[in-house]
């Protein structure tokens, strides 16, 4: 059964900021991940705090996963140098 995407505000945000090449590189990617029978194999669990990662070239898109309500939310967009600051 398909994961919902949900995104956060300042996700959102971020999100129209990039170019449109990236961008749907994204989408397409965060798709893949909530289609997928088992998402938590596609996403990198982080250490120190219960989220995840998800790699898409040099941007990283930080996602909780909420396993019983079946939805993927996006908590943030960004550069890999700059996206784990503040968690």
């Amino acid at each position: 059964m398909p994961y919902a995407i949900e995104i956060t505000e300042d996700a959102g945000r971020a999100f129209k900021r990039l170019d449109k090449t990236m961008a749907q590189r994204i989408y397409s990617k965060l798709n893949e991940v909530a289609g997928a029978q088992d998402p938590f194999l596609r996403v990198k669990k982080l250490t120190g705090v219960d989220l995840f990662s998800l790699r898409v070239g040099d941007y990283r898109i930080i996602l909780d996963i909420k396993r019983k309500a079946l939805v993927i939310l996006v908590l943030k967009i960004g550069h890999r140098k700059k996206v784990y600051d503040g968690l």
